[in-house]
């Protein structure tokens, strides 16, 4: 691309005060590498772009559904089916053929990321799941590696950059100084779980893209050390300042070795406490002939309005969170629990297991009433 068609681009920001050609040159030269093409990494990944970071990475194994389209809005129809990183990176492509796009259509593993990061400058973590969150805070900090982080739920988002000084007195924040131990995988709710308005990662991720394009440049102030949250029912934002705990960076591996050993999908998990007993699943098969055969009380513990909603069956409607005040409600000697994905009914056997013992037989629906209804239309 010559001068003219560059300035042609870019003029718009190049003639704002204080960004100019220097700032422009700082995006042409930067290497980004975003983990997660989904709700947040697709407005990230167009403005960027669109932008003119020079380099861009994108890391994900997913591939595009019908059910990604309400907010990631980088797909089409035309996508379904095939990898999101093939189908960003020739998107992308097409937005801006002047920049270099790489596409690693992997899942991030404590095995490779440590290599992917490493041949870039600034990482930004559009992921949705605690695991590869505590994987990459804890990769960027061993490898000294600014990280952009967002997150979405419902209809609340937040904002922070990790690992970064907004000046040279300041201390380097952690997402374990805001977090330091992960939830176990049933106690906060994904977005499969507990729904996301579609414009909200829209919101959050191109402010994830403004504070990437901040730290590349050096203008304005950045949110090193700041989380921002954002409520899109109120407009409400509110910012909380951020510092670094003792302790902290003894919670994170001190060198590649020890994380090369870590088990990041444990330390998320469950099973750091008690297993759920092997068994207390079944799946929509058995699940219709339980409740086509015998007497079953079938509980529904998500919260009150989840989508969608259960009129096919018999079921009565308690939370996870009141189901032990309400066991007199549970008169049959089989009870079924259902959520949206399965997670917390697991979370629901364990506590009826401990409240009735072994005087009741107690499942969850595996995969939820989700997979209930797709197995049900294919019928």
């Amino acid at each position: 691309m010559d001068k003219k068609e560059l300035y042609e681009r870019y003029q718009r920001q190049v003639i704002l005060p204080g960004f100019g050609e220097e700032g422009q040159q700082k995006l042409l030269k930067a290497k980004i590498l975003v983990i997660g093409a989904g709700g947040l990494g697709c407005p990230v990944l167009q403005y960027l772009a669109a932008a003119g970071v020079g380099t861009i990475g994108i890391v994900d194994d997913d591939v595009v559904t019908l059910n990604n389209l309400h907010r990631q809005v980088l797909y089409s129809v035309n996508d379904i089916g095939f990898s999101k990183t093939e189908r960003a990176t020739h998107s992308l492509r097409q937005l801006n053929p002047g920049i270099k796009i790489i596409p690693y259509n992997e899942r991030l593993t404590v095995q490779n990321a440590l290599i992917l990061l490493d041949e870039f400058d600034i990482i930004i973590d559009g992921t949705d799941n605690f695991s590869t969150r505590y994987m990459i805070n804890d990769a960027c900090v061993l490898m000294n590696k600014p990280l952009v982080y967002g997150a979405i739920s419902q209809f609340e988002g937040q904002v922070s950059v990790f690992n970064s000084r907004q000046n040279d007195n300041d201390e380097t924040v952690n997402y374990r100084d805001l977090f330091p131990n992960p939830p176990k995988e049933d106690e906060v709710l994904n977005c499969a779980d507990s729904g996301v308005l579609g414009v909200l990662p829209g919101i959050i991720g191109t402010m994830m893209a403004n504070e990437t394009i901040k730290l590349i440049t050096g203008i304005g102030e950045t949110l090193a050390n700041r989380l921002l949250t954002y409520n899109a029912l109120n407009n409400q934002v509110y910012k909380l300042a951020l510092s670094a705990r003792t302790g902290t960076r003894l919670l994170i591996p001190e060198n590649e070795a020890a994380f090369l050993q870590m088990d990041y999908e444990w330390l998320c998990s469950s099973e750091r406490t008690a297993p759920i007993a092997i068994g207390s699943e079944i799946d929509a098969g058995i699940f219709n002939d339980l409740i086509a055969k015998e007497r079953v009380d079938v509980i529904d513990v998500r919260e009150p309005g989840e989508m969608p909603v259960v009129n096919d069956f018999s079921n009565i409607k308690i939370p996870l969170a009141e189901l032990s005040a309400n066991t007199s409600l549970m008169k049959s000697d089989t009870i079924v629990a259902f959520c949206q994905s399965g997670k917390r009914s697991l979370q629901a056997v364990k506590i009826l297991s401990g409240i009735f013992g072994g005087d009741k037989k107690i499942y969850s629906l595996r995969g939820g009433i989700i997979e209930w209804k797709k197995q049900k239309q294919t019928v």
